[in-house]
């Protein structure tokens, strides 16, 4: 066909990236669950026929590299023509199929056609409450496969030809502890797609198939020539980083730089374990995309074409490539450190991008039990903020979503204290030393949550609780990340990684998000800041003297 002008071009993407917006809106407003529709714990996008990611909504960044690979799993396991159909929509979580997270994390995918020929996939990727497995919440410590962990779903037909299949409904309410939370936030997730191929079929309609399959094409392009010139400012060379672990491991990466690729090496690393931290090889993917988007054009466009100069090299069997039939309930915290890994091994060579270490957790904290007032189940899902750590020029942010869950929020009290059986007595910056530096790092939450109700539970995922953020440049480690469980009884109990902790009316549940590093020497920070720092509450005057050598 002939040339499409710039103009016209520039159109139809941008079309793409607001019905990935409204997508997003849509699923939000119509969701069930606060951990959607408020902290966001969600994703929506676009992907051309083939599974590349051509735009996406808000949400937790992580979750945008997710909709793609479940897209082209979907492809392998119904093939065309024949097996996909106009009006299908197909749901899958299973982190060995596609689905790369973990069960709770549930993908819905619609195809779209246009004059009978398939031009486009809409999907979102949303956390489930409950879908089964051994324990409340379907997060296990123990577990030590994923058929503990709940129901998988690997590329199944949830709705053929516009038709609810009535047998598919069946089997996910009968798997989930939860099943009006999962039935109204499964229908905001369909709401979300069927609006998205209903924008894309108007695309289409206006512009033609080919235009607009050539313009996501052109895009794609685009994608690739961005990364592309990022590489050109690049430094090139092999950089190396381990890095020990809570648990007394050691996480290996080896990146390797030229002028047209990244290659990210995570082969050298332990084998998968028994427990619920491993990590699919999409999984370790992401995080590779995550770090490779940030240290080289962060604010240019991200699709398919993106990632097209990276190379990821996983060992199968590994901790980071783990097979059939490794639990992954808890593969986030392996994701964030893969991630966090990656970007201090490259931290030295692009001091312009990358700050000192953050607190770098989801830090998942689940309550649940019985509702006090009403009788009915909850389940609190809260990922935590933390500080982020300083960086050449400027202090760490206070209080932010790790790099993983990006565009997200914390559940506002008022919502925590009456959907769930809890009071929130207390939200405040978290108060103990460290992240020192020129520019410090940012600081981390303390948070109490009071028990209402006998017999309920804690759930919680946390690492860097024993080895804490990294300073950069003579800057000072930040703090760890950890929970306190406090009786009535006055008895403190420490934990980081551990599920169904039984929890009673009375009990307090205070959790502690670290600091991020600091950045340069903290004797060169400037005095004023440090007075600043103490009228605001960041560091108590005996820290300030200590540290900086400034009296309060």
């Amino acid at each position: 066909m002939n040339r499409i002008d710039i103009f016209t071009l520039e159109i139809v993407q941008n079309s793409l990236q607001a019905i990935a917006d409204e997508m997003f809106e849509a699923m939000r407003k119509a969701a069930m669950s606060p951990v959607i529709y408020e902290v966001l714990d969600m994703g929506t996008g676009i992907t051309d026929a083939q599974g590349e990611i051509a735009s996406s909504g808000a949400g937790i960044p992580a979750f945008v590299g997710v909709l793609d690979k479940a897209v082209k799993q979907i492809l392998v396991h119904h093939p065309l023509p024949g097996e996909i159909e106009e009006g299908d929509v197909f749901i899958t979580n299973d982190p060995h199929s596609g689905g790369v997270t973990h069960l709770n994390d549930v993908v819905l995918a619609m195809p779209v056609f246009a004059q009978g020929r398939l031009v486009a996939w809409t999907a979102n990727i949303a956390h489930w409450n409950d879908v089964g497995g051994m324990v409340p919440g379907s997060l296990s410590t123990d577990a030590t496969e994923i058929f503990q962990e709940g129901l998988r779903l690997a590329s199944v037909k949830l709705i053929s030809r516009g038709q609810p299949i009535r047998s598919v409904l069946q089997i996910l309410r009968a798997n989930t502890r939860m099943p009006d939370f999962m039935e109204g936030d499964m229908w905001a997730g369909i709401s979300a797609v069927r609006s998205g191929a209903a924008r894309i079929r108007e695309l289409t309609e206006k512009y033609g198939s080919d235009l607009f399959l050539a313009a996501m094409e052109d895009f794609m392009d685009l994608g690739e020539k961005v990364s592309l010139k990022a590489l050109q400012d690049s430094p090139c060379g092999q950089f190396d980083m381990e890095e020990l672990q809570d648990d007394g491991q050691v996480f290996k990466v080896s990146v390797h730089i030229n002028k047209t690729q990244m290659i990210i090496d995570l082969r050298d690393n332990p084998a998968q374990c028994q427990g619920p931290t491993n990590l699919s090889r999409d999984g370790a993917v992401v995080a590779a995309q995550m770090a490779f988007k940030s240290v080289t054009a962060p604010q240019g466009v991200t699709n398919g074409g993106t990632f097209r100069p990276l190379q990821v090299l996983t060992t199968p069997g590994t901790l980071f490539d783990a097979q059939v039939p490794a639990a992954e309930g808890f593969y986030f915290e392996n994701l964030i450190r893969v991630h966090d890994l990656i970007l201090r091994c490259l931290a030295s060579h692009f001091p312009e991008r990358v700050p000192a270490g953050n607190f770098a957790s989801v830090c998942a904290t689940i309550i649940g039990g019985l509702h006090p007032d009403t009788g009915r189940v909850f389940t609190l899902v809260e990922p935590e903020i933390g500080g982020w750590g300083g960086e050449k020029g400027r202090d760490g942010n206070n209080a932010m979503y790790s790099g993983l869950h990006g565009e997200t929020y914390n559940c506002p009290v008022e919502v925590c204290e009456a959907r769930y059986g809890l009071y929130v007595e207390r939200v405040e910056l978290n108060d103990e030393p460290g992240g020192h530096g020129k520019y410090r790092g940012g600081r981390g939450l303390c948070i109490d949550y009071r028990v209402r109700s006998d017999a309920s539970f804690l759930t919680c995922g946390y690492t860097r609780s024993t080895i804490p953020p990294w300073g950069m440049n003579g800057g000072s480690d930040g703090t760890p990340n950890y929970v306190t469980v406090i009786r009535t009884t006055g008895e403190h109990e420490r934990y980081a990684m551990a599920s169904s902790i039984v929890l009673n009316a009375g009990d307090l549940v205070r959790i502690r998000t670290g600091a991020g590093g600091g950045y340069g020497n903290p004797a060169e920070r400037d005095p004023a800041a440090v007075l600043d720092d103490v009228k605001n509450g960041y560091l108590d005057a005996a820290t300030a003297e200590a540290v900086y050598g400034i009296r309060v």
